[in-house]
């Protein structure tokens, strides 16, 4: 467990093309001349602007570092400057946030302030219980996952899941197993015992990408069984899951909005043995 505290960054993980958001602090440099014309701290507003000096509002929210350079840049070179020199940085993340469950001593939504990896986010959870398994899933939004991914197909799951060998991360310190983490991913930790133990089956269907019967584990939950089951298609409707569950003759319906379960404003369905989850397509 030592390895959880005192992990810098990689500096993979820093390269990789971040997105910038409301409430991020960005320090902004310009340039012209051999001199420096302005040097301050950003805040990103909540409705995704910054105030430029010489130009004004300018929308950042969703653009990367290079690509907000470039858009200053321009009208700076057309109105103000002869090639000038624009430069920014991230001074303070926070519009970033990762929901980890399972295995972990205090699961459930993070915000934080600089881009993590896998073992800081553990860390922030307080750790792996003694029971956990020698895996873990990370699954994210896009079927991208990013630049640190490339050349690594090895280790990702055949579900569409980043799979990392918690066995060699923590038990062995290979740090090429501590995966960076893009906002919005959902990491899952399964139990020891219920890699170990077929008790018996769950079934995931509708909107996800690979529909079909899993093993149940203990502990599972609605969202964790989708994220096995490769997590959500871009024309599926989290927020109006059901789960069905046979209790004797009559059959109980569950509704369960996973968009919640992911923003850790509500509580996750924990399953049974049995259990169905269907995800509805989108009405838009």
């Amino acid at each position: 467990m030592f390895l959880l505290f005192g992990i810098c960054v990689p500096a993979q993980a820093q390269m990789e093309a971040y997105r910038i958001g409301p409430r991020d602090v960005i320090t902004l440099t310009i340039s012209a001349g051999g001199e420096l014309q302005n040097s301050l701290d950003l805040t990103v507003s909540e409705k995704g602007t910054i105030n430029v000096p010489f130009l004004g509002s300018v929308q950042a929210e969703g653009r990367t570092i290079f690509e907000l350079e470039a858009l200053i840049t321009k009208p700076l070179a057309q109105d103000y400057f002869v090639n000038p020199e624009v430069n920014i940085s991230i001074k303070e993340y926070h519009s970033l946030q990762y929901f980890i469950s399972g295995a972990v001593k205090s699961p459930g939504l993070y915000k934080m302030t600089s881009k993590a990896t896998l073992l800081e986010l553990i860390a922030k959870a307080g750790g792996v219980m003694p029971e956990r398994g020698n895996v873990a899933y990370i699954q994210r939004e896009s079927a991208d996952h990013g630049a640190a991914s490339k050349g690594k197909k090895n280790q990702e799951s055949p579900n569409g899941s980043i799979k990392v060998d918690l066995k060699k991360l923590l038990d062995q310190g290979d740090m090429t197993q501590n995966r960076g983490l893009e906002s919005g991913d959902v990491v899952y930790i399964p139990l020891e015992k219920a890699l170990n133990l077929a008790e018996s089956k769950i079934y995931v269907g509708g909107e996800v990408k690979r529909p079909g019967i899993f093993t149940f584990q203990p502990g599972l939950t609605a969202l964790n069984a989708c994220i096995m089951a490769g997590g959500f298609t871009k024309f599926a409707a989290p927020n109006r899951t059901r789960v069905f569950r046979k209790q004797g003759e009559e059959q109980k319906i569950f509704k369960i909005n996973l968009n919640d379960v992911r923003k850790g404003k509500i509580g996750d369905i924990k399953l049974l043995p049995g259990d169905r989850i269907h995800v509805p397509e989108t009405w838009l």
